[in-house]
C-alpha cells in the first residue's frame, strides 16, 4: 500500500487532507510541524510527502532540505502547500528539490491529480534505477568471476569449478587432472614489446587453450601469465601426458600479432584426482609445486605431482631461511678454476666460482643456491660479495708478486636491471683495493643478455670503457640469433661444455665447436673451452685453434691457496 506524510500545522487542514487521502486508499501518516515529520519520514519512507512552507520550530525548507541529504529519503517526492502570498518562494523549494506545489485552497482534484503525477513520476524513476541496479549486479558479476581480458574464469571462479568437478568427479568415480601453466620468461616480452602487445598475446593464448580443450573441460587465467586447465572427462596418467604435450606444441607455434611474429614456451605442472589429493586447495599446492619444478627443469616441459616434490620444496624453504643467515656467519667461499692458454700450456687467469660451506649440509654447489639467491633477491648481494672477494684476494697476491692474470665473475642478469649503474659499484670497489679493472672480467650467460638487451648494453660498454674484459658464458646455448653479437661490447666467447664433452665422438659437436672458434676469430674475439676433461679433447681444441682451456683434465675449482701454489710452482699442462 502507498504511504503518504502529510506535515501541516494547522490541525483542521492536516486532517481533512489525511481523511481525502485514506477514502483513496492510501496509508496516510499525519506530523504537526517539520521537526516530527523529518524524524516520522526517516522511521516509515513513505512514498510521497505533503509538507505546508510556514511551520513552528521548523520549516518545510529546512525539512526538505534535511531529508534531500539523507540516501534513504533523498528521493521521495515532496509537494509544498504554500499559500498565495508565499507562491513567488516557490523558487526556493524547486531549487532545494521539491517536485511539485499546490497554492491554498486547493481542490481534492487538484490534490490527488498532483499526487498521483508524482507517483507516476517516482514509479518510473525507480524502475530505472531498479533496472540499472540489477545491469550493475550482472556486470559487478560477471567482472567478480571472469578475467576482464581474456574473458577466462578468474581465481575465484575457478576454485568453485575445480571443488564442482571434484564433486562431479566422487559421484561418477571418475578421474580428473589439474594444470598449472606459467609462461616462461613472459616478462621479456613486456618489456621489449610493450604490455599492450603483452595483452594482446595473453588474449591469443586463452583463445588458443580455450579452443583446443573439450566443452566441458575448464581454462582459467588466475593471474598475471599464469593459466589453469581442468581436465574433466575419464582420463589416466598416458592420456594427460599426450593432452599436454599437445598444448606445449599448440602454444609453442608463433603468435602474429601488431605484424610480429611471437614466440613463447610453457612450464606445466600437473596433479591427478584422486590420486595425488581429494581437497581442492592441495591439488592447487600440487599443481602449482609441480609447475615450478618443471621451470626449475629448463622451461618448455611438463612435470607430475610426486610426493617427492614435497621433500624437496621443503629442502628448497630451509636453504632459502639459510641463505639468509650465511652473510652473517661468513659461510660463502671462493674457489678458484685456473685459465690456460693453449699454446703456452701455462696458467693466464681463473675462474671465481663461488661455494657455501653450509654448518650442516657441508659444501653447497651453485646450483643448489644461486637459483635461489634470484628467486630472493639475494643474488644482488652475493655479486656484490663475489667482487669484492675477488678484488681483496688480488690485492693479497699483488702485494706477494703472483702472477695471477685475468680473473673472471659471473653475474647475475638482475645486476644490468638496477637503476644504478654497476660500473659504479664495480669501480668503487676497485679503487678501494687498488685493483687495475684489467685485471678483471665479467661473464654473462646469452639469455641473460638478452633479458633486457638495451639496459645491458649500456652497462656492458660503461664497464669495458673502463678497461674490463666482457666475456659471453656457456655461449651456443641460449638465443640461436647471432646477430647480437654485432651490438655487444663483447671480448671472449665461451664455449658450454657440452659442446665440448662429445667434440670428438660427435661429429655435429665437433661441427658446432669448430664453427664456434671460427666466428669468434672473425669478430676478432677470444675463445675459451669450458669443461675439458681428456687428452683427445685438449688435442681437438688446440688443432681447431681455441685459445684457452678450463676443465677438470688440469685441475678442478680449488681454493685460493692452492691456486697460489699452483702459480708459484709454475704448473702448466
Amino acid at each position: 500500500m502507498t504511504t503518504i506524510l502529510v506535515i501541516e500545522d494547522v490541525d483542521a487542514l492536516r486532517e481533512e487532507i489525511m481523511e481525502t487521502l485514506t477514502y483513496e486508499g492510501f496509508n496516510v501518516l499525519g506530523a504537526e510541524n517539520g521537526l516530527v515529520g523529518v524524524r516520522m519520514a526517516q522511521t516509515h519512507l513513505p512514498n510521497l510527502i505533503i509538507s505546508d512552507v510556514a511551520m513552528p520550530e521548523l520549516d518545510g525548507y529546512g525539512a526538505l532540505s534535511i531529508l534531500r541529504q539523507n540516501p534513504e529519503t533523498g528521493m521521495i517526492p515532496f509537494i509544498f502547500l504554500t499559500a498565495k502570498a508565499e507562491k513567488a518562494d516557490m523558487r526556493q523549494a524547486m531549487q532545494l528539490g521539491a517536485d511539485d506545489y499546490l497554492t491554498k485552497p486547493f481542490t481534492s482534484e487538484e490534490l490527488l491529480g498532483s499526487i498521483a503525477a508524482r507517483l507516476r513520476k517516482y514509479d518510473s524513476i525507480k524502475e530505472h534505477y531498479q533496472e540499472e541496479n540489477e545491469q550493475a549486479t550482472v556486470k559487478l558479476a560477471h567482472l567478480s568471476h571472469y578475467d576482464d581480458l581474456t574473458q577466462l574464469p578468474n581465481r575465484i571462479l575457478f576454485h568453485s569449478l575445480l571443488r564442482e568437478s571434484i564433486l562431479h568427479s566422487q559421484l561418477n568415480h571418475k578421474q580428473i587432472a589439474l594444470l598449472f601453466l606459467d609462461i616462461d620468461n613472459f616478462n621479456i616480452i613486456n618489456n621489449t614489446l610493450g604490455y599492450d602487445i603483452g595483452d594482446q598475446l595473453f588474449k591469443a593464448i586463452a583463445e588458443r587453450l580455450r579452443r583446443h580443450v573439450s566443452p566441458s573441460d575448464v581454462v582459467a587465467r588466475l593471474r598475471g601469465d599464469e593459466f589453469a586447465v581442468i581436465f574433466v572427462d575419464p582420463i589416466n596418467a598416458e592420456q594427460v601426458k599426450l593432452k599436454v604435450q599437445k598444448i606445449l606444441d599448440l602454444l609453442s607455434k608463433s603468435f602474429s600479432l601488431c605484424g610480429q611474429n611471437i614466440f613463447i614456451t610453457t612450464s606445466i605442472g600437473i596433479t591427478l584426482y584422486p590420486n595425488d589429493h581429494h581437497e581442492a586447495d592441495e591439488l592447487i599446492k600440487n599443481a602449482d609445486l609441480a609447475m615450478y619444478h618443471a621451470k626449475a627443469q629448463g622451461r618448455n616441459s611438463y612435470q607430475f605431482y610426486s610426493s617427492q616434490l614435497n621433500t624437496q620444496s621443503s629442502e628448497h624453504m630451509a636453504l632459502a631461511n639459510s641463505l639468509h643467515q650465511a652473510f652473517e656467519q661468513n659461510e660463502f667461499r671462493l674457489h678458484y678454476q685456473p685459465l690456460l692458454d693453449l699454446k703456452t700450456k701455462q696458467i693466464v687467469g681463473a675462474e671465481a666460482l663461488i661455494r657455501w660451506q653450509h654448518p650442516k649440509l657441508g659444501l653447497v654447489m651453485p646450483g643448489k643456491f644461486i637459483p635461489i639467491a634470484e628467486e630472493t633477491g639475494l643474488i644482488l648481494r652475493l655479486g656484490e660479495f663475489v667482487i669484492t672477494s675477488v678484488c681483496q684476494q688480488l690485492q693479497a697476491w699483488q702485494q706477494k708478486g703472483l702472477p695471477h692474470g685475468r680473473i673472471a665473475i659471473n653475474l647475475s642478469g638482475q645486476h644490468f636491471r638496477l637503476q644504478d649503474s654497476l660500473r659504479h659499484t664495480i669501480a668503487k670497489i676497485l679503487r678501494d683495493y687498488n685493483i687495475s679493472p684489467i685485471h678483471l672480467e665479467v661473464e654473462l650467460t646469452e639469455s641473460e643478455i638478452m633479458q633486457n638487451s638495451d639496459r645491458t648494453i649500456q652497462v656492458l660498454s660503461e664497464l669495458r670503457n673502463i678497461g674490463i674484459h666482457i666475456a659471453i658464458d656457456d655461449f651456443g646455448t641460449g638465443y640461436s640469433s647471432l646477430s647480437y653479437l654485432k651490438h655487444f661490447p663483447v671480448d671472449t666467447l665461451k664455449i658450454d661444455r657440452c659442446f665440448v664433452q662429445d667434440v670428438t665422438t660427435d661429429r655435429h659437436d665437433a661441427a658446432i665447436t669448430i664453427a664456434m672458434i671460427d666466428l669468434a676469430h672473425n669478430l676478432s674475439l677470444n675463445v675459451i673451452a669450458e669443461g675439458v676433461e681428456t687428452e683427445e679433447q685438449l688435442a681437438f681444441l688446440t688443432q681447431n685453434g681455441c685459445d684457452r682451456m678450463q676443465g677438470y683434465l688440469f685441475s678442478r675449482p680449488v681454493p685460493p691457496e692452492e691456486f697460489e701454489k699452483m702459480v708459484m710452482g709454475g704448473k702448466h699442462l
